[in-house]
């Protein structure tokens, strides 16, 4: 995400940290770097030069904190000004209809359909009760491909495949909201290769019908500043809430991000950062910002691992790493719970200078690995995963075979894990010790309190 620019400004911040002394010459050929960076990411041209001159006024008017290096200071300026670029805060979604309409619009190939099924995903996990409407009555794909992912989801889909008037088909999908007492209904509209007055109409129709909390312009990140000009045109004709930026997790550039609000004025509210339906995000400038310097995104890894992780039973694996009880099939949860986590490089991206980490690293190959260690433990006997001493040479070579690798394989997995559970049972020692002599050490192994 963002990685091109997010390289380019790490290169122009090499220079700003070693000043000593901030001046508008020793500061102008660092933020002209800024500033191309900006540019070469198909930010707005009247954006980045308006966003330089900023950065430059507070930098020179600012008065030296005495403990921060001029430079960092420097860094901080342009981390508070990419935050405002981006928006500020959070902007959440007004759900205040009884039921709220929400209309997702935008051209063919943004991905619309797929958007408006993981907004179905998030509101039905806040227990709103979504309804989605298949509004497109163009593209008969659309209409099967919504009630697929109402399948998935368990959620309701209005389908109505004889009916070209897309406001009977409004009528039809509140009176089955009130019916249904959803809370939430997401209408999937048609979409365009371009621009035109007949959908801009049909549009217009149908939201004076069903009066809207939210019409959310769904735009293609990848496509840049014609996102952005996307988005003036949507607004003009419909004066749009805010808007969904999907693909971000391919975007290398960020163009359509940096620009959108300062363009239109309209905020981001939600980004798409993979296929799946659970890849969907609110969308809070402060964290995006953090990810485009390479600080990270410590807060949404956190929030991430809160929903994917039960806490019970991470205090028994706790317990259980305490008291060296650490097993293969403890081993094989953990695996499990870090796939519930996402891919590993946006795991990684998520860590403070977790990008320059992954940086020309090939992440699937651990993954794959990880793939592999599943298999080779799933391929034991719960015995055998309790107990590994048992493991001889006969019952290694069959669950070898029976998880499709080699020997060699699965004796390195074995080696691996020994070690860990030595780890594990040192560390549980020198948590006994430090507590007998009055303390422990707050916060690890569960000793802090």
């Amino acid at each position: 995400m963002f990685d091109s620019l997010s390289g380019k400004l790490q290169q122009a911040f090499k220079n700003l940290r070693g000043l000593g002394k901030i001046s508008e010459d020793n500061i102008a050929e660092s933020l002209r770097e800024v500033r191309m960076a900006l540019l070469e990411a198909d930010v707005n041209f009247k954006v980045a030069k308006d966003f330089i001159e900023a950065v430059k006024q507070k930098a020179i008017g600012q008065e030296v904190v005495r403990s921060v290096q001029p430079g960092q200071q420097i860094i901080k300026i342009i981390n508070d000004e990419l935050i405002e670029l981006l928006g500020s805060t959070n902007a959440a979604l007004n759900l205040g209809g009884q039921p709220t309409c929400i209309l997702m619009v935008g051209l063919h190939g943004a991905g619309k359909t797929t958007t408006s099924g993981k907004l179905a995903k998030l509101l039905q996990k806040q227990g709103r009760g979504p309804l989605l409407v298949a509004a497109d009555v163009y593209r008969p794909a659309a209409m099967d491909q919504l009630e697929v992912l109402g399948k998935q989801l368990n959620v309701p889909v209005v389908v109505r495949r004889e009916e070209k008037d897309v406001l009977k088909i409004a009528k039809a999908a509140l009176d089955e909201a009130r019916r249904l007492g959803c809370g939430v209904i997401i209408f999937d509209t048609a979409g365009r290769l371009q621009i035109d007055e007949p959908l801009v109409q049909e549009l217009v129709r149908l939201r004076d019908l069903v009066k809207p909390m939210e019409t959310l312009l769904v735009l293609d990140s990848a496509t840049g500043q014609e996102a952005v000009n996307v988005a003036k045109h949507f607004d003009d004709a419909l004066n749009i809430t805010g808007a969904v930026l999907t693909k971000l997790d391919g975007d290398a550039r960020g163009g359509a991000a940096l620009s959108l609000k300062s363009v239109t004025g309209k905020p981001i509210k939600f980004v798409g950062v993979g296929e799946k339906l659970e890849d969907f995000e609110p969308f809070h400038p402060e964290r995006m910002a953090s990810r485009i310097l390479g600080m990270g995104d410590v807060v949404s890894l956190v929030e991430k691992a809160a929903e994917a992780v039960d806490i019970e039973d991470a205090k028994k694996l706790e317990e259980k790493m305490r008291k060296g009880q650490f097993t293969l099939e403890d081993f094989l949860e953990q695996l499990r719970q870090m796939k519930k986590l996402g891919p590993l490089d946006k795991i990684v991206g998520m860590l403070p200078g977790g990008a320059e980490m992954v940086k020309g690293q090939d992440m699937s190959k651990s993954e794959r690995e990880f793939r592999r260690f599943e298999a080779m433990i799933c391929g034991m006997t719960y015995q055998e995963r309790r107990h590994p001493q048992i493991l001889n040479a006969s019952r290694r070579k069959r669950i070898a075979k029976g998880s499709g690798v080699q020997v060699v394989e699965l004796n390195n997995l074995l080696n691996r894990f020994s070690q860990m559970q030595q780890m594990m049972k040192k560390l549980g020692k020198f948590q006994k010790m430090m507590a007998k002599m009055g303390g422990g050490l707050p916060g690890m192994l569960g000793g802090g309190r």
